[in-house]
Order: C-alpha cells, then structure tokens, then sequence
C-alpha cells in the first residue's frame, strides 16, 4: 500500500478526521477553541495547508501547515487513524508537511506535542532533525529550519 498525499477538498473529509484525533485520551488540551476552528478551516488555515493522507482513496491521515507570520507556520494536527499506524506514514505526513510549509516560502516550522501522550511521535520528531525549544506542564514546543531540510 501507498500513501498519497493531497490538499483537502472535502471539508468532511478533514473534520472527521480532526474529530477522530481529539478524541485521544490526553489530547485534550491541544483541542482549544476547536469548533471555530472547525466551522472556518479556510479562515484558521489562511496562508497555510491542510493535507490528507489517502491509501486506496481512503482518507486515513491528516496534518495542517498553519500561518503565524510570513517567516513562521505551525504544524498542528497531526494524526494517522490507529489501524493504519506502523507503516511508516507520520514520517510521510510530516515530510509532505514540511515540503508545503517550504513552498509556501515558510523559513521554519513551529509546534508542540505531548510526549507522554504521543511518545512515538515525539520520538518521530527528535529523529527527523526536529529540535526541542521548550517544556512546560508536559507540553513540549519544537521547530525545524526549513532551510536545513533539504
């Protein structure tokens, strides 16, 4: 199997995805003003990308690229439906993330993770040159320089 990676088309599509995700047992916190965010994907995602992961045409991942300012997104929602992890897919997604994130003209990209919620990614993150800024309450900021990704 193949994942393909596109831009959303299908509203839907990326809510129920995004829904799925913080139903995580201890993502709660990453959820914060989630209905506006839902109800203007186009508005809260301006400047930025929202990517879904597709195997067979089955919407089975997902990640956004969220403008801060014009040197500065965040990647934010991450997720990969739990049947479908072990393929090597969140390395695809962010890979795709920070390919977007560049072509945009995006110099560097900003997040943050629960690593003792999302341990595999966190450790995901750490091995594709992604650096650690800071940790408070068990919520660990992170970047990458665009520029040394390529």
């Amino acid at each position: 199997m193949a994942l393909i990676v596109k831009e959303y088309s299908d509203t839907e599509t990326v809510k129920d995805l995004f829904i799925e995700y913080s139903h995580i047992k201890g993502a709660e916190s990453c959820f914060v003003s989630f209905d506006k965010e839902l109800n203007d994907l186009d508005g809260y995602y301006s400047g930025g990308a929202i990517l879904i992961g597709y195997e067979e045409d089955k919407p089975v991942a997902c990640v956004a690229v969220r403008k801060i300012n014009d040197e500065t997104c965040e990647g934010k929602r991450l997720f990969i439906r739990p049947e479908y992890r072990g393929k090597g897919y969140a390395r695809i997604m962010i890979k795709a993330m920070t390919d977007k994130a560049s072509e945009l003209g995006f110099k560097e990209v900003v997040f943050t993770t629960k690593p003792e919620v999302m341990s595999v990614g966190y450790g995901l993150y750490k091995r594709m040159g992604f650096e650690e800024l800071s940790e408070e309450n068990g919520i660990v900021s992170m970047r990458i320089d665009l520029s040394r990704m390529n």
